[in-house]
């Protein structure tokens, strides 16, 4: 049940579906019901409704409709993306420490069917070392895989310069989009993105719907891993989820329409939320300020435990790392990675804004989480 006192700020972790969104999926789970792969008419309509949220979908990250693959989330697209890669000839993958569980936990996978993968450091700010990625690229790699904006920071990559090394030595180059697209302008033509996972939850979508960019260069190279029926251009198979396909469609049409003045609107919250909690003896920022999302800020509390700080606020949704590591005791691998200690790293806490935050939810924020730190310092 959600409590109007709730004031959530953790976007990053899930949003809260937009009212038109559901809108637009309600119907196609009373009256237009039918299976989009039936050949009766009543299928083609379904079909066709299909098809548009397919085109919405593309449109938002400059892509051709047929581009698209429709699976259950990002995580799904992401097993796709690299396992799909497994009967190529090359057996190198180039990514990095900081990348999302799901890419992390594939690339080891792969790892143990003899793959063999090199995983980047970042350096203080949260980016690689571009000279260095051109150092691990061989001729044997396969793909470079560059998330284009990190979940924990906000940190985006050089997006195009990655592709271009990548590209260079004729490797493929993946970027897993799931915090980026919705939030900012996403060019997959332009960037030269081969593979690019994304989820509808992150953009005011319904969960369990996502979906997978493939380039016509790396469709060659795909292998299935959902097999029956040869649904998504042989892709995935398995019945298609058309009110969440729906959903995702109309968050891709809102999030063209509204990108630039939600980005205007949230950015002020952002460094206001900022500028007030960094009033704190010793507190800093994780992770470039300059590269990265506007509705993100990470902020270490030195001498504060996350933990702690989350529960006391009770009503106010923070968290102290990716929600895929849950409430652990562990400190977050991508502030590590960042070089933290484990107590600074304990001591952070990430801020992730969205379309429905107000004013009034960051000031209540500033004045709680001020009180409180002033309180557990003591």
């Amino acid at each position: 049940m959600h409590h109007p006192d709730i004031i959530y700020l953790d976007n990053n972790a899930t949003t809260r579906t937009d009212p038109r969104v559901i809108e637009a999926m309600l119907p196609y789970f009373t009256e237009i019901y039918a299976n989009a792969s039936s050949s009766h008419l009543f299928g083609l309509t379904v079909g066709e409704a299909v098809d548009a949220s397919r085109e919405q979908l593309a449109e938002l990250i400059n892509a051709k409709p047929k581009e698209i693959t429709f699976t259950a989330g990002a995580t799904e697209a992401i097993n796709l993306a690299i396992k799909g890669l497994i009967n190529q000839s090359r057996k190198h993958i180039v990514t990095v420490v900081t990348e999302h569980r799901a890419v992390l936990d594939t690339c080891q996978w792969m790892e143990q069917q003899g793959f063999l993968v090199t995983y980047l450091p970042v350096q203080q700010d949260g980016l690689i070392d571009l000279d260095e990625l051109r150092n691990v690229i061989t001729s044997e790699t396969l793909l470079v895989c560059v998330m284009y904006a990190n979940n924990e920071t906000g940190v985006i990559h050089p997006i195009k310069l990655i592709s271009d090394i990548a590209h260079e030595k004729g490797a493929l180059f993946m970027s897993d989009s799931t915090q980026a697209v919705g939030k900012i302008t996403i060019d997959v033509t332009a960037l030269g993105i081969d593979l690019m996972p994304l989820s509808a939850h992150k953009f005011y979508g319904p969960k369990g719907i996502g979906a997978l960019y493939v380039s016509a260069a790396a469709k060659l190279k795909l292998d299935p891993q959902m097999h029956g029926g040869g649904h998504e251009r042989r892709l995935r198979s398995g019945t298609l989820n058309v009110p969440g396909i729906i959903g995702l469609g109309k968050a891709a049409e809102i999030a063209m329409e509204e990108m630039e003045s939600d980005q205007a609107r949230i950015t002020i919250l952002r460094d206001s939320l900022e500028q007030e909690l960094l009033k704190f003896d010793g507190t800093y920022i994780n992770g470039s300020t300059q590269h990265r999302l506007y509705n993100t800020t990470n902020i270490c509390f030195p001498g504060v435990n996350s933990e702690k700080l989350i529960l006391t606020l009770q009503n106010i949704a923070v968290s102290s790392g990716s929600a895929c590591s849950a409430v652990t005791t562990e400190p977050s691998f991508v502030l590590k990675a960042l070089g933290l200690t484990d107590h600074d790293a304990l001591s952070s806490i990430r801020f992730s804004l969205g379309r429905f935050t107000t004013r009034e939810d960051i000031e209540k924020t500033i004045s709680k989480v001020t009180t409180l730190v002033a309180q557990l310092r003591k």
